[in-house]
């Protein structure tokens, strides 16, 4: 006989769990108590919001859930959206929930929230468990479903006197994993259509790559001559200096990919679903029904066709998918070779910086010295936000497990995330980008860092506004500016209260010199940019969008 929360530590242990992240509760203490004696490691955080987005951290770099707990309430909903994060992004997370005890449920009780319908649209599966002998069989159908298909977050309610209450369970057994594969009919019917092709295009997206994955999907890019683009925020999926990368299909798409894709005859889009965001809302792939032929492959069925009619459509996992075609080869040097090689050109041209712009802060020459300085295995995390163009537009993304950002847009994401990063990968250098309305959404997580000697470096690139929504209201109402101006801290001051390291930057030429002492004091540090707020984004001044306005 074992307490139920003894029970879900046990089917934790059994599934492969090495850590979780939480902020703790009084409704979940018999599971805290069954950690006590447990080998997984417990992250306590400080804000539940911070602790399910470090868990998404911990799904998007692994490809196994990651854990959160938090208590009833206020607890769940802050975290809520790290769960609308882990679903929009296809992440593998379980967030498990004190909820109140059984006979107080329907009473409007202290705290008490219906998860199943508060969750019901930003989950994948959300359930309650009312009888702990059922523990062990819940828990593991929730890592089949948070990692099959297309992965995302299951949220588990826990009513309080369910994880006190003695039972008798079968042991715990760890997933069975669900892979799907693609057919030789599917894949002689893409050969056909390759063969046909005069100027393809692939889009690579979504999760359940790895390592080897990606090196496939090289070896296929380099066998057929394929132009690769990846996902908004999946760069990290094809190496940026590889001849056939094109670039980045996301915000701000450079014009000449957007024209290859909606010239292009052939689409192949590997894992991704090519939402409002990555389709620059539905312009370049039309839905349902794309100009271009559209081979869509896909782990889950259920998207195939969801959003697109495409001509060809494969249900396998991208992994599978590429270690089934890397054995397919060209009968003659497709006639499209010399596209590839324009693009990437296209491409390096792109993404080179510039090297001047308003204030005495330039961010192009302080990419360029980031690009020089981090090793190609760095992790890079970010939240949402016009300081993020930097990143994404001038990083060069060479190795898989290196990019850590929300796809759905939210704000205050990088911090917690180098945190989880950090946890997994102590051995690599991890820089989160915040912008100082980003960072302030999550910023008390540095406190986690600092907590568990953890030596992330956040940049905050600070111009004393919302900047992406202030550029939208100069752009739409030209001076009538309202409730996007900001009063921040002393953000190297706040570092060194955290008990971490803190820098600022109001020239561009003391950037290198304060990273530097950030790195080499072995805590977590915070390099404060003093960027002016004409510098909205790299090409265009804020006076450039209000006059145009």
């Amino acid at each position: 006989m074992k307490t139920g929360g003894q029970l879900i530590v046990d089917a934790l242990e059994a599934n492969g769990t090495d850590r979780i992240y939480c902020v703790p509760g009084e409704s979940y203490l018999a599971v805290l108590d069954a950690l006590h004696d447990s080998p997984i490691r417990t992250i306590v955080c400080r804000q539940e919001g911070g602790a399910a987005m470090m868990a998404d951290c911990h799904g998007r770099l692994t490809g196994r859930p990651g854990i959160c707990f938090v208590t009833r309430g206020p607890g769940a909903t802050n975290a809520s959206a790290g769960i609308h994060i882990a679903m929009q992004d296809s992440i593998p997370l379980i967030l498990f929930i004190g909820q109140v005890a059984s006979h107080a449920k329907g009473r409007e009780a202290f705290q008490e929230v219906d998860y199943v319908r508060f969750f019901g649209d930003i989950a994948k599966w959300v359930v309650e468990i009312d009888d702990a002998a059922r523990i062990p069989e819940f828990v593991t159908r929730a890592f089949a479903v948070a990692t099959s298909g297309r992965p995302g977050p299951v949220v588990i309610s826990l009513p309080e006197d369910m994880l006190t209450s003695l039972a008798e369970a079968p042991d715990a057994r760890h997933y069975t994993p669900v892979e799907t594969r693609p057919g030789e009919v599917e894949l002689d019917a893409l050969e056909v259509l390759l063969n046909k092709a005069k100027r393809p295009f692939v889009i690579l997206g979504g999760t359940r790559w790895d390592v080897e994955a990606v090196a496939r999907m090289r070896t296929i890019a380099e066998a057929w001559s394929l132009p690769v683009g990846c996902s908004f925020r999946r760069q990290m999926l094809f190496d940026h200096l590889h001849p056939n990368y094109a670039g980045d299909v996301g915000i701000g798409i450079n014009p000449k990919v957007a024209t290859a894709i909606k010239q292009a005859d052939l689409v192949l889009l590997i894992g991704g679903r090519m939402g409002e965001m990555p389709s620059s809302d539905y312009t370049l792939l039309k839905s349902p029904y794309p100009d271009q032929t559209l081979v869509h492959i896909h782990a889950d069925a259920g998207e195939l066709g969801r959003v697109y009619r495409s001509a060809l459509a494969i249900n396998a996992s991208p992994a599978a998918f590429v270690e089934a075609f890397a054995r397919r080869k060209p009968a003659a040097t497709p006639v499209w070779a010399a596209e590839a090689a324009k693009l990437h050109a296209a491409y390096l041209d792109w993404s080179t910086p510039p090297e001047s712009g308003p204030g005495a802060v330039q961010m192009g020459p302080i990419m360029n010295y980031l690009e020089t300085m981090l090793p190609d295995d760095a992790i890079l995390t970010n939240g949402a936000g016009n300081y993020a163009t930097w990143v994404h537009r001038y990083h060069r993304f060479r190795r898989f497990g290196t990019q850590a950002a929300p796809t759905s847009g939210s704000m205050g994401y990088g911090t917690p995330a180098a945190v989880a990063a950090k946890q997994l990968f102590p051995d690599r250098d991890v820089i989160a980008f915040a912008g100082d309305g980003c960072f302030l959404m999550n910023g008390q997580e540095f406190a986690t860092a600092v907590q568990y000697g953890l030596p992330i470096i956040v940049i905050v690139v600070n111009n004393g506004i919302y900047g992406t929504i202030r550029m939208h209201q100069e752009r739409e109402y030209p001076g009538r500016v309202v409730a996007t101006d900001l009063k921040n801290p002393d953000f190297a001051a706040l570092a060194r209260a955290y008990g971490g390291h803190g820098e600022t930057v109001e020239k561009t030429a003391d950037f290198a010199a304060a990273f530097e002492r950030a790195r080499a004091s072995g805590k977590p540090s915070i390099v404060e940019i003093r960027l002016d707020p004409e510098a909205i984004t790299p090409t265009r001044t804020m006076t450039q969008i209000r006059d145009k306005a």
